[in-house]
């Protein structure tokens, strides 16, 4: 297990803060906070334990130079209004200089202060010592709370690691426990939900579960590759047809591991996305010339509501459908309920999981929703995330 921010005495440091605050933006106002709502346990615990605040994050992929447009400073405002206390900022356009160190030394107990994208410079993703060195003089703890970032080895948490004693805050701290520690030792029945577009993004999240899951269930564009690979026309469906043979690979290893690998029955149809003209329900095998699936079907709700309901534990990484249209957001959100209603420990996968159990209305009634995409993938996967590995064992 890894020390936590609990661990060490806070009072009168500077602490340096990894948090993950790249939110969707729209002409420089912010659409969706939750990743700054999420930081808010940590940072709250910092300021009323007497700390001197200095957090830094990225925002986008400004591709290693400054660009007004990923600028944090919209994002210090939204934190300043969240925490009812200023948070400074200064308008560079590097993440990091000699003005901000001046800054962070001038900090009083419960003050804090954020540094500009840590993405404006090149050495940020390349995980450059000097520029680790430069971000560590404006701390003397190290706290790693962006788990969106962990399974990425830079400057900002990798590279600080090596130079600041460092530890886990408290969202770090719930995503291992819930995703790493559950995966380790997880509940039966142990059912996973896998959705999305593609087959390739989740081989390695697949092989590892089909050693641990008893029931695994596949929705979204995923299940048109295994539907094509089990022989039935998919129509115009979305399917990887370099995929197929590994389609078949993983179904004849579920079934001799034992594992209840679960396809849809019947699907919703359609033959345009944007000016559907023909929407229908379809089966197994009917005719689909000139559609393509976008949704599960009542039957399959139905069957992979059973299963859900008797589960221990949940994990459910990618919708059923194209859940972003209201027409073919059923399957999604009718996933969404039947896991709210279970007694499963449930986790929900970063990305488009985490939108769409938020759209569904039921985010407060699962035990967590991951607030990292790739970086719970591979955690899924049984992967060491660099981010984590770097700090101090408790």
């Amino acid at each position: 297990m890894k020390k936590t921010v609990k661990d060490i005495d806070i009072k009168g440091k500077k602490v340096l803060v990894r948090v993950d605050f790249n939110v969707p933006m729209e002409d420089g106002k912010i659409t969706d906070d939750f990743r700054i709502v999420s930081s808010l346990k940590t940072i709250n615990y910092l300021l009323e334990n007497g700390a001197k605040v200095v957090l830094m994050s990225h925002l986008g992929r400004p591709k290693g130079e400054y660009n007004k447009k990923y600028s944090l400073k919209p994002v210090a405002e939204r934190l300043s209004e969240l925490i009812n206390c200023e948070v400074k900022f200064l308008e560079t356009e590097v993440p990091a200089n000699g003005d901000t160190v001046a800054l962070a030394d001038s900090l009083k107990e419960g003050e804090i202060m954020l540094l500009e994208n840590t993405r404006f410079v090149p050495g940020e993703e390349k995980n450059d010592a000097e520029l680790a060195k430069l971000f560590a003089r404006h701390g003397e703890i190290f706290v790693n709370d962006a788990f969106g970032t962990a399974h990425r080895a830079h400057a900002s948490n990798v590279g600080v690691s090596s130079l600041l004693p460092a530890v886990a805050g408290f969202l770090v701290e719930d995503e291992i426990k819930y995703i790493g520690n559950n995966l380790d030792n997880p509940s039966h029945p142990f059912v996973a939900i896998l959705g999305g577009a593609k087959v390739s993004d989740k081989i390695g999240v697949i092989n590892n579960l089909l050693e641990k899951c008893d029931s695994i269930l596949i929705g979204g564009a995923m299940a048109n590759t295994f539907l094509a690979a089990k022989g039935y026309d998919m129509g115009k469906s979305l399917v990887e047809e370099d995929k197929i043979c590994l389609a078949k690979e993983i179904l004849k290893k579920a079934e001799e591991k034992g594992v209840n690998l679960l396809l849809p029955v019947d699907l919703i149809a359609t033959d345009s996305l944007e000016k559907s003209t023909n929407i229908r329900v379809v089966g197994l095998g009917d005719d689909m010339k000139g559609v393509m699936a976008v949704d599960i079907g009542d039957e399959t709700i139905a069957s992979f509501s059973k299963i859900i309901k008797d589960a221990k534990l949940i994990i459910w990484n990618g919708p059923m459908g194209v859940f972003e249209n209201e027409k073919f957001s059923k399957g999604t959100f009718s996933i969404a309920k039947a896991i709210a209603e279970s007694n499963a420990i449930s986790i929900i996968g970063g990305g488009d999981s985490a939108l769409a159990v938020k759209l569904s209305g039921y985010e407060e009634k699962v035990s967590h929703v991951s607030t990292g995409g790739g970086a719970s993938l591979e955690m899924m996967e049984g992967k060491t995330l660099p981010g984590i590995a770097a700090l101090m064992e408790a």
